[in-house]
């Protein structure tokens, strides 16, 4: 093989190279804003805190933790793992009385956002909810924010979950989110 054509290999394996870091950098920085800074709302009072299943137990104990500081007299938790998850977080609150709040524990169905955004839709259409704290993880927050806006006509305040977040979840986050918004985008509506 003559220098040339090495030369001109080398050439194309740097301009790949330089084109798939520049598409990495690309998606990273448009990302940036719906992933890692998304719209936060300011915390008032609402009818009802909606913790979304999920990776991070924190939420769950985070939404108990704004009905008993008076932000909701209904907490509803939804439960995508099923009635026999090992998660306490999650199973222990549902089979203990709450005090100063309800406490409804679900199964959405699908086991997703949009799942979540119907039960949230029924429950408000039978108790007459106009507005709801929705707790998520950070990254998850806008693609929430636009599926269950599809299915719930009030207000939304998006609230993230405590716990900090690893590097190696991040880089998971942006493309599973990324994905989920493919999939909401296909197939819009509640």
């Amino acid at each position: 093989m003559s220098d040339q054509v090495r030369e001109r290999r080398t050439r194309r394996r740097l301009y790949a190279a330089a084109a798939v870091l520049t598409l990495i950098a690309a998606l990273i920085g448009a990302g940036y804003p719906v992933y890692v800074r998304p719209q936060v709302d300011s915390l008032r009072h609402a009818d009802a805190v909606l913790v979304l299943g999920g990776e991070g137990v924190d939420r769950y104990a985070y939404g108990l933790d704004l009905a008993r500081r008076g932000y909701a007299s209904t907490v509803l938790f939804s439960n995508p793992y099923g009635e026999d998850t090992d998660i306490d977080e999650v199973r222990e609150p549902c089979h203990t009385p709450q005090q100063g709040f309800t406490l409804i524990c679900f199964a959405p169905d699908p086991p997703t956002t949009l799942g979540e955004g119907r039960q949230l839709r029924a429950l408000a259409n039978a108790r007459g909810w106009h507005t709801v704290i929705v707790v998520t993880m950070r990254p998850h927050l806008s693609r929430a924010r636009y599926i269950l806006e599809q299915c719930f006509g009030g207000a939304l305040i998006m609230e993230p979950s405590p716990g900090d977040i690893s590097p190696w979840y991040w880089a998971w986050s942006y493309a599973y989110q990324s994905a989920g918004y493919v999939r909401a985008f296909i197939d819009p509506g509640c």
